[in-house]
């Protein structure tokens, strides 16, 4: 790059472009090392003799930490910031991963307390990154900042779906925590010198950055640490509860097959152990595409003075609709690739609740909006522990996929009807 086109650059990059690259970042993180065990777990189960119901209670052990510390962390980043409780949870969920071995060969009860652990340093990720979000972007471009922050959980999952199986076959299968947990220290040591929470104490931000978000943003955190009203105050409102169901029926299918992906993919489809990977990361390249598609739709909708409701409900009913169709389809074919096609394609149906339940947080309560990804988020892990769970016992008890995919389908038509008539785009909370 010419030193003329460096400076141009530098003149347009915007300090709040630095915190969403490294937002991205984070959920890149920890989807790598949330996902690498769906594939390790098949070599540690023939090591360790684990049947696919106590694989199902591995896996699912994650989300009981993670939805322990959802609204806590949520409150906490509110209150203090998103910059220190985002950094110091990367740093314990890597530490966790990096111990997962050693857990793992003193037995299932020690195994199973670091997933916990790990769970709760994970599950403060989303609502540090919503808080700082609402704190540093305006309305009309809050969607795309949520899809590319959150766009580094398809890549994530992608990069360590890819890769794992290779670390195990060459490596050995405890590598896969080693190497990804020094990632997590490599992410604190750029986030630490770079990102404030709030816009108005970072020491390179230009003044008409400042200017713009001070301007455009209701958010501000100059004041000090904001009190957080009792979450029974949020639970009160029917448009909370339509985010909060429509989080927890999106989260159904999208841990489901986070968890199950790779087992379907080897024993469902037939496809080589080496080859589990390259395959299974398709529908998540089609997602990282898509959620920045659709991010950006949405907020063109709104900048061109469209309802906030109406873009909500369009984009989450579509969505959940279409992921509906795709999931019903799969039960219909066998071959790999008709399945991975409607796998992908319900992937970019998807991706639309970016546009919809995702950003509508910050819609109905921008001050709080930490909290209220955490109070969502909390039941959007339940399908973590449930979902994945009781897809295990349906795989064990029935042997088939298709009652996993339409249960799942069940579930997400069951959150459109519910978003179409509660949500709504007007602020709710002060």
């Amino acid at each position: 790059m010419s030193e003329s086109a460096a400076s141009i650059f530098a003149s347009r990059w915007r300090t709040r472009f630095t915190l969403v690259l490294l937002c991205f970042g984070a959920t890149f993180v920890m989807y790598i090392d949330r996902v690498n065990i769906s594939v390790a777990i098949i070599p540690m189960a023939d090591i360790y003799g684990w049947d696919v119901a106590t694989q199902g209670m591995i896996l699912s052990s994650f989300y009981v930490g993670y939805m322990l510390m959802q609204i806590g962390g949520g409150r906490l980043a509110d209150r203090y910031g998103g910059k220190v409780v985002l950094g110091a949870g990367v740093l314990l969920w890597s530490f966790f991963t990096l111990i997962t071995p050693p857990a793992a060969a003193l037995g299932l009860t020690v195994l199973i307390i670091a997933r916990v652990c790990m769970g709760l340093g994970e599950a403060v990720t989303l609502p540090s990154i919503f808080s700082m979000i609402s704190r540093w972007f305006p309305k009309e471009e809050r969607s795309k900042a949520i899809a590319f922050s959150v766009s580094g959980i398809s890549f994530g999952t992608m990069i360590g779906l890819a890769i794992t199986p290779y670390i195990v076959l060459y490596m050995g299968w405890e590598w896969c925590f080693y190497l990804f947990a020094v990632v997590g220290v490599i992410w604190f040591i750029f986030w630490q010198p770079l990102i404030s929470t709030d816009p108005n104490k970072h020491p390179r931000i230009s003044a008409n950055e400042l200017s713009y978000i001070n301007e455009n943003v209701a958010v501000n955190a100059t004041d000090g640490p904001q009190d957080t009203p009792p979450i029974t105050h949020f639970l009160k409102n029917k448009a909370m509860w339509a985010i909060t169901v429509a989080h927890f029926c999106s989260a159904w299918t999208l841990y489901v097959i986070l968890s199950w992906l790779p087992k379907y993919v080897n024993e469902g489809l037939g496809v080589t152990f080496a080859l589990i990977g390259i395959v299974s990361i398709m529908p998540h390249v089609v997602s990282i595409i898509s959620l920045n598609v659709f991010g950006n739709i949405a907020d063109r909708m709104i900048r061109s003075g469209m309802d906030v409701t109406f873009v909500r409900k369009f984009m989450q009913c579509t969505s959940f609709g279409g992921l509906a169709l795709c999931l019903i389809g799969i039960t219909f074919v066998d071959a790999v690739w008709s399945a991975m096609t409607l796998l992908c394609l319900g992937k970019v149906f998807n991706s639309m609740n970016v546009g919809g339940y995702n950003s509508n947080h910050m819609d109905i309560g921008p001050r709080h909006a930490g909290t209220l990804m955490g109070i969502t988020n909390t039941a959007g892990t339940i399908p973590g522990i449930v979902g994945v769970y009781i897809s295990g016992l349906i795989l064990q008890i029935t042997g088939s996929w298709d009652y996993v995919f339409l249960t799942a389908a069940g579930v997400t038509l069951f959150g459109m009807v519910f978003y179409l008539l509660f949500a709504s785009g007007e602020k709710q909370f002060d």
